[in-house]
């Protein structure tokens, strides 16, 4: 516990400071900010590693792993997507729902549950690191909707100019949270794939009408929407960014929202 600890210390030092370079945009506080954040992400890689090779099996059985591994996996692909698209200020998203989810593991006591040897299965590990990837690169997908949004009311409404001098253009956010959308909807559908196969070995069936199986549907289906939308229709700016929002507010309904309130054989990894 102690070890985690310092992993959110770090998380929510590096999400202030991408605060407070939003606001003062020192390229110093970013660079400080970044480095803390891959400092806090490299220490929750050794501890996801130290619980696998201790459990024996991917640690992602109770919610208290699943949330742990969805920070990792947050944390991970900003520090990726950042180093290759420069959008710095999407850190400002980014290191704060990192913390915000980092958090809420440190709450959630790390409970011993039974398990099986369908937690060692290969297609588990690719099911759960494709779905995890590409629900990272969503969030910032939604996180550049969300700047979008903010930069074009800030242009419309030409009464305040903080937004306007901090953020990137309207079409640099809009292109890149299309990257981001293309990348998430590629591992999103390779790790549905990799779940029905899953879903044959562990219950015999490809597809069993599961709630989260249906919630996962209907998520892959507004991505899916959109990126036709946008290529047969020209569906741009506003638009995509509204979709980008709905989309990920469904996947988190999926992740969370459908294991409390709805019942199902996919509650087993979300037990606390």
């Amino acid at each position: 516990m102690a070890f985690m600890s310092i992993i959110l210390l770090l998380y929510l030092l590096s999400a202030a400071g991408y605060l407070v370079f939003l606001f003062f945009q020192k390229q110093i506080l970013h660079k400080l900010s970044y480095g803390i954040l891959s400092a806090g992400f490299l220490l929750h890689t050794v501890l996801i590693g130290y619980e696998f090779a201790h459990l024996g099996f991917f640690p992602v059985h109770t919610l208290h792993h699943t949330l742990s591994f969805t920070s990792w996996t947050l944390a991970g692909v900003y520090l990726l997507l950042k180093y290759r698209y420069h959008l710095n200020i999407l850190g400002a998203f980014a290191a704060p729902l990192t913390a915000a989810v980092m958090i809420a593991v440190v709450c959630i006591p790390a409970v011993p549950t039974e398990h099986g040897a369908q937690l060692k299965s290969i297609w588990l590990i690719l099911h759960v690191g494709f779905i995890f990837i590409g629900q990272a690169c969503l969030a910032l997908a939604c996180g550049a909707g969300i700047l979008y949004l903010i930069q074009e009311h800030a242009i419309k409404s030409k009464t305040s100019r903080f937004f306007l001098k901090r953020l990137p253009s309207l079409e640099f956010i809009d292109v890149t949270g299309y990257l981001f959308i293309i990348i998430g909807f590629t591992m999103l559908t390779v790790g549905l794939i990799t779940g029905f196969v899953y879903a044959h070995q562990v219950w015999g069936r490809f597809w069993s009408w599961d709630p989260k199986e249906i919630w996962s549907g209907v998520s892959w289906l507004i991505y899916a929407a959109l990126l036709h939308g946008r290529l047969a229709a020209g569906w741009r700016g506003r638009r995509s960014a509204v979709m980008a929002i709905i989309g990920f507010a469904a996947l988190l309904f999926t992740f969370l929202g459908v294991n409390i309130f709805l019942e199902g054989h996919h509650d087993k990894f979300t037990r606390w």
